[in-house]
């Protein structure tokens, strides 16, 4: 059998969380990611594929303004709010219950109005 075939690969158990309680740690954050404010990111990533190309997790950002650039992404906002420019594209106002897919590569500013809180998947 070959390592790339993740058919014998055990899948992680079925689980629940309630994203409003999930406990955070520290993310990094460059300084010149950093528009205005003084925005702290937290997060937890809760599950991720054995190649490292797919991940769910939660993220919190607290009030301030920076940039990014986005991989694909769905995610759904369980609290907080905030607006999200997406460079040559839409102006998205995220808040409790949105369900948000950003692209790969999108450049975008984050306004974050209220600390937000989001449960996420990614695809590399």
């Amino acid at each position: 059998m070959s390592t790339s075939d993740h058919s014998a690969v055990p899948a992680p158990a079925s689980f629940a969380v309630t994203v409003a309680d999930v406990e955070l740690e520290p993310e990094d954050l460059a300084p010149g990611q950093i528009v205005s404010g003084d925005p702290v990111v937290t997060g937890k990533v809760l599950w991720e594929s054995p190649d490292g190309k797919q991940v769910r997790g939660i993220w919190q950002i607290t009030p301030g303004v920076v940039t990014d650039v986005e991989a694909n992404e769905l995610f759904v906002v369980v609290g907080g709010r905030a607006t999200v420019e997406v460079e040559g594209g839409a102006t998205l106002e995220l808040g409790p219950g949105s369900a948000c897919v950003l692209r790969e590569g999108d450049r975008t500013v984050w306004t974050v109005h209220e600390t937000l809180r989001k449960a996420y998947h990614i695809s590399y």
